[in-house]
């Protein structure tokens, strides 16, 4: 949902698994028109992007989520987009009616054997069951006060 704050060069995801399922959205719009993805969005001025995942989340499924580790980044010639595992908090999983038609849970195999789910949702699906090449995020103290920062590393 854009509010006149947009970012549009950064955007972000995060791939959320419980109990086996992974939280998938049918997208109503754009080349994802139809197919499960994993909820995103972009980036407001100001906001962080673990910040912007927390908000995207809640507002495109009602579920409260924690970012973890970042599992893949993807670059083109008009903007960033950055990919995090995350812990599910709470929440029951609804639809906005406006960016997805519906929200579910969906069994981790089943999605990359699906046609329906992209194959950009697959492979961020892939690496956070594997978890074996997701970079970590560290704990480092900025020489700036109340520095936004994150680092992640191997």
């Amino acid at each position: 949902m854009e509010n006149g704050n947009t970012n549009w060069g950064q955007s972000v995801t995060a791939v959320v698994i419980k109990d086996n399922k992974v939280l998938l959205g049918r997208h109503t719009y754009g080349p994802g028109k139809g197919k499960l993805i994993v909820p995103g969005g972009y980036v407001n001025i100001g906001e962080s992007p673990q910040q912007a995942i927390v908000r995207e989340y809640f507002e495109e499924t009602g579920i409260i989520i924690e970012p973890k580790d970042v599992i893949g980044i993807r670059f083109n010639s008009h903007d960033w987009y950055v990919a995090f595992t995350a812990d599910y908090i709470s929440g029951e999983p609804k639809s906005d009616h406006d960016e997805n038609s519906e929200v579910i849970w969906l069994d981790a195999d089943e999605a990359l054997q699906r046609e329906d789910v992209p194959e950009l949702t697959k492979k961020l699906l892939e690496s956070a069951i594997n978890n074996n090449s997701s970079l970590k995020k560290t704990p480092f103290r900025s020489a700036e006060k109340n520095s936004p920062y994150s680092l992640y590393v191997k």
